[in-house]
């Protein structure tokens, strides 16, 4: 394909378009490489001088990147581009059978961008991964995406958080899931609902109990309570595949945490359960301890943040680590750290048990009390945004990433 950083320019000075000196500096960091290259022009980049790409630039980048079979990953999160810059990375993906990730995380799409992109992936192949967060594609949009499903065959990672769905469109997600064979991952969370009788949540319970493929689901921000994590339970009791749940950021008191112990004890699939921001306190800790501290205990990270939980819960969740090594990985920042639990975390992390990549506290000394400070580990800490220094992915701070791929 000769020079990718001469082909944009003549590509711009043919469509009379300004060359975006951003993208230009990209295009010359991937000089050299002739397989696997990720053209990542993010538009929250702090180490490089960034000019946020609109539609025109997209369509130039598009038009160079056409039939480079050396490009597998496209990142253009947090840009500018609105639905006629997705109708030019739509005909890219039509014509083009190598990329494999898009992620267009916090841009300006709308319903019409999404539509475009849901007829284009239809006939698709070849995409594996597609991030739609913070796109404001509405329930049209998003009804557009689920119609895409169900002829889809190649699709397996599929983000639509925080972007505007409803009833509407997750019940229909909901029902396609119920037959897509290739969808392994799906964020739904975020969606604006006015209803509290959480039909959506039992919609998914019913889809979980046939779906077969579904590794993991994301369900933060739903505003679910006991009654809809019961009803996932129940449905999870057939479920075999799912491996990572993710119920952060709802209404989850100590029943629910109850529902979730007794499932614990039955599924030997589920292996990351986040339940961050949620208020099951000390009652709710007990019942998860107890499953947790049997041998046959499959979870392997368990984030429990912001949960109201007390010295009684977080001690009998550090004894029941102690009984069984499956739980490697624990986060409890944002609770009740009085010094029984502090001693206890910081017993675990001195003795070996816990290693301290793996939790988000560190214990410190002080005129001989303990006390735990909080550092920047947990499942998907680098998933908004990636670091301007240090490793991009360190598994401390996206635990869940590296168990996945251990997994």
């Amino acid at each position: 394909m000769g020079n990718i950083k001469e082909r944009y320019s003549a590509i711009c000075s043919e469509l009379q378009l300004r060359t975006n000196p951003y993208i230009l500096q990209v295009l010359e960091g991937t000089e050299g490489q002739t397989k696997e290259i990720l053209i990542k022009v993010t538009g929250n980049n702090r180490l490089l001088p960034v000019q946020k790409l609109t539609d025109e630039d997209a369509l130039a980048l598009c038009k160079t990147i056409f039939n480079n079979v050396s490009v597998k990953a496209i990142d253009l999160r947090y840009n500018g581009i609105s639905d006629e810059g997705a109708k030019h990375l739509a005909d890219l993906l039509q014509e083009d059978v190598s990329v494999r990730s898009l992620n267009l995380m916090c841009n300006d799409i709308k319903t019409d961008g999404a539509k475009l992109l849901g007829k284009c992936l239809q006939l698709n192949k070849t995409l594996k991964t597609l991030r739609m967060t913070g796109n404001k594609i509405g329930n049209g949009g998003a009804m557009h995406l689920a119609s895409m499903l169900q002829t889809n065959s190649s699709l397996e990672e599929l983000d639509i958080s925080d972007c505007d769905l409803d009833t509407q469109s997750l019940i229909a997600f909901a029902i396609v899931l119920s037959s897509n064979r290739s969808i392994c991952a799906i964020n739904l969370s975020r969606p604006l609902l006015f209803s509290h009788q959480e039909e959506t949540t039992w919609h998914l319970a019913r889809m979980l109990t046939v779906n077969q493929h579904l590794q993991e689901l994301h369900l933060g921000k739903h505003a679910m309570t006991d009654w809809g994590v019961e009803r996932l339970c129940q449905a999870l009791r057939e479920n075999v595949t799912l491996r990572y749940l993710d119920l952060r950021c709802n209404r989850i008191a100590r029943d629910g945490a109850r529902h979730l112990a007794e499932l614990l004890k039955l599924n030997t699939t589920l292996e990351i359960l986040d339940l961050s921001s949620n208020r099951i306190e000390d009652e709710g800790a007990a019942h998860l301890s107890q499953a947790i501290a049997l041998q046959k205990s499959t979870l392997r990270a368990l984030s429990i943040p912001s949960n109201s939980i007390g010295s009684a819960g977080l001690v009998l969740l550090a004894k029941a680590m102690g009984v069984n090594s499956s739980l490697s990985h624990i986060y409890i920042w944002g609770n009740n750290l009085e010094e029984p639990a502090c001693v206890a975390f910081a017993d675990l992390i001195k003795s070996g048990r816990l290693r301290e990549e793996d939790t988000d506290v560190s214990p410190y000394e002080v005129d001989g009390r303990v006390f735990l400070a909080e550092v920047f580990h947990g499942l998907r800490r680098h998933y908004y945004w990636t670091p301007s220094f240090g490793q991009d992915g360190d598994p401390a701070s996206n635990s869940a990433l590296a168990l996945n791929a251990s997994s």
